[in-house]
């Protein structure tokens, strides 16, 4: 696999790690903002709202600059924004912040993702989009874990501070190896627009959307649900997140490993294997051993997601990759937006802590409705080996 890749993958650990590190701080940002849980979580919306705007408008808006001045600039205003975040003496100013790494993460994404898999040729496509995704679970096994046992010891605006600082270097070592050529045979807007008449590249953003943002809507209220439905100390709250964490390593891994071959039907089974677990958090998740397993299944099927949402979209609008790049991150953004706006509403309802699960469940189960027409239309169809 080329160098690239790998690298790429601490730029997704850096950027998952900033998405999600708010599930693991949510009580110490709440009780220093003076705001209530559920308003908290909006931080991860907001953040989400965010990537689904950056993603496909500066998809487009640097297509004709190299990938290396793209994604440094994106690093360097993604640290800004931590910056921000962690000087911020209110929660509205934390809301600005958060979405101007957003939307630098939604321009970071969408370039990496055609980067990784250019560099890595067709037939490694989702390989390489699983290698450099593994950031994403490795985010969960390590870095959201320990920012959250960080902020334990230096408070959630010293965390911020040390993902600032990992950015910039981020950023310098990536400006050595990217590749500064810019590209000379970009398509015109209306061209990549065009990519996206048929159904297909549809059907599977909207399965990225729903299934995401059911996943997203149960981890974003993690930390409520263990501290008072399942009873466990503080302390293991960063525990639980690398059980889930690890999960998200297997889902990425396996994604990236059958997605070349077998895309659709590892979309599905990992779409029921989600539905079917966060439904049975709700009922189980008073009882610890249940609750990490199930945590650990809802994590190993939400990151299949990415990398087959990703190389799916691209083979379906093979005319405006990076586009079609964006918009596999939008739409999973978007989910997670709406995920977590709906799963803060549900716990603040009669089902309590658990309602996020709820909402999750339902978010997840309605998934498998555009990806079973999918299936039935590739089937329709002559058999295409490298997409199944």
């Amino acid at each position: 696999m080329p160098a690239i890749v790998p690298i790429l993958m601490i730029g997704a650990f850096l950027m998952c790690t900033t998405e999600n590190i708010i599930a693991g701080l949510l009580t110490q940002i709440s009780e220093d903002l003076a705001v209530t849980e559920s308003a908290a979580g909006m931080l991860i919306t907001i953040f989400a709202i965010g990537m689904v705007i950056g993603a496909p408008v500066m998809a487009i808006a640097t297509r004709r600059i190299s990938p290396r001045a793209t994604l440094v600039v994106a690093l360097l205003v993604f640290a800004a924004g931590h910056a921000f975040t962690a000087l911020s003496s209110s929660y509205e100013t934390s809301l600005i912040a958060r979405f101007i790494s957003a939307v630098a993460t939604g321009a970071f994404w969408a370039v990496a993702a055609v980067a990784a898999t250019t560099a890595a040729g067709p037939h490694l496509a989702s390989r390489a989009l699983g290698l450099m995704m593994s950031g994403v679970g490795l985010a969960t096994v390590a870095g959201v874990p320990l920012g959250a046992f960080l902020g334990q010891l230096i408070g959630w605006r010293g965390t911020f501070w040390v993902l600032t600082a990992l950015t910039i270097v981020a950023a310098i070592v990536i400006a050595r190896v990217a590749s500064s050529t810019a590209p000379t045979d970009a398509s015109s807007i209306r061209t990549e627009l065009r990519a996206f008449a048929q159904g297909k590249i549809w059907l599977v953003l909207a399965a990225t959307a729903v299934v995401s943002g059911g996943v997203m809507a149960a981890f974003s209220y993690i930390q409520p649900l263990l501290l008072d439905r399942t009873g466990v100390a503080q302390w293991t709250i960063p525990i639980a997140l690398v059980v889930f964490g690890i999960g998200c390593l297997l889902g990425t891994n396996v994604a990236g490993r059958l997605g070349d071959k077998h895309a659709i039907g590892t979309f599905v089974g990992a779409t029921i294997i989600g539905a079917v677990a966060l439904a049975l958090l709700v009922p189980f998740s008073t009882n610890v051993v249940a609750t990490f397993a199930l945590f650990f299944l809802v994590g190993a099927a939400g990151l299949c997601v990415p990398p087959l949402a990703t190389g799916l979209s691209i083979r379906y609008a093979s005319s405006a990759p990076t586009l079609a790049a964006a918009s596999a991150v939008a739409a999973y953004n978007g989910g997670v937006a709406l995920g977590s706006w709906v799963a803060g509403i549900a716990m603040t309802s009669v089902l309590g802590v658990t309602g996020p699960s709820a909402v999750g469940a339902a978010m997840v189960a309605v998934g498998l409705i555009p990806l079973i027409v999918l299936a039935m239309l590739r089937g329709s169809r002559t058999p295409q080996p490298t997409i199944r």
